[in-house]
């Protein structure tokens, strides 16, 4: 009998294609006459309220639904989680009225020193067992379902007993947590590290799955580069074509964090995406 999906059981319905809230669309996004199913917005640029930021997102929150995504929870590194931090998260999250909130698998932090980048955890029976108590104390403070994002990373940490996907599934199903899907996050690190996308995307819980992101990358000459600069290329579409045979519609975010265009070429870009939805239900 097939596990229960994990939206099911959070009551979590599909949001459709959305954007994310960046700066350089503050006045423009709110405005738009254009289809926008949900906004996703970076909490540490809310965290601290007021101003031209607390504008751009009470405008927005009168139209769609925001979720937050964060980069500065530091679930798996060595410190204590940010107490200050996970209150003022709590806090936001609650304020939204947002149905769920994600992070990514990673540290970010180390010493006290923030580190600025996503960086990759071992692959490690001692990982899980580091990360699994701090999701479950976040998400009881928080008081939301809430998921964890498979990063990119460009070098494996040394000691690893544990296929990447096999840790995943490890600290989500430990945990009890969601997985917010990554699927450039996976072709990237497919090509980099030389596996199957298609075969670790079947590895995956994907009950657990309640959101996807998609993104462009750069070429290089001998690696990919997850930056979240360009337009999704057709080997990305194609494998998220793949994961909602599996999944069926879940959420979909259109990332675009460097080089960003006009708000309408981004807004292109969900279209695709809603219509890969359309296609997928």
């Amino acid at each position: 009998m097939p596990s229960p999906r994990y939206a099911d059981r959070h009551g979590l319905k599909p949001l459709g294609a959305g954007i994310g809230l960046r700066r350089d669309f503050y006045e423009a996004l709110p405005r738009t006459p254009r289809a926008l199913d949900w906004v996703e917005i970076i909490p540490e640029n809310f965290l601290t309220l007021g101003g031209r930021s607390q504008r751009a997102l009470d405008a927005c929150r009168e139209r769609w639904t925001l979720l937050p995504h964060g980069v500065g929870l530091n679930i798996g590194g060595p410190d204590a989680l940010d107490d200050d931090y996970v209150t003022r998260l709590a806090a936001l999250v609650k304020r939204l009225d947002a149905p769920f909130f994600s992070d990514h698998l990673c540290y970010s932090r180390l010493g006290g020193v923030h580190l600025h980048d996503l960086l990759p955890l071992p692959f490690t029976e001692a990982a899980v067992e580091h990360v699994v108590p701090r999701v479950r104390e976040v998400m009881a403070r928080v008081e939301r379902p809430f998921l964890l994002e498979n990063p990119s990373y460009y070098a494996a940490m040394p000691g690893g007993t544990l296929k990447e996907a096999d840790f995943l599934r490890q600290v989500v199903e430990a945990a009890d947590c969601g997985l917010l899907l990554d699927v450039n996050n996976v072709w990237v690190n497919a090509k980099n590290h030389g596996y199957d996308p298609r075969a670790f995307v079947d590895a995956l819980p994907l009950e657990r799955v309640v959101q996807v992101h998609l993104a462009g990358h750069d070429v290089r000459e001998t690696v990919l580069i997850d930056t979240h600069g360009d337009r999704v290329c057709d080997d990305v579409w194609a494998l998220y074509r793949y994961t909602l045979e599996r999944t069926g519609p879940v959420s979909t975010l259109m990332e675009w964090d460097q080089g960003i265009p006009s708000l309408d070429a981004v807004l292109d870009e969900a279209d695709l995406a809603r219509g890969v939805l359309a296609e997928a239900a």
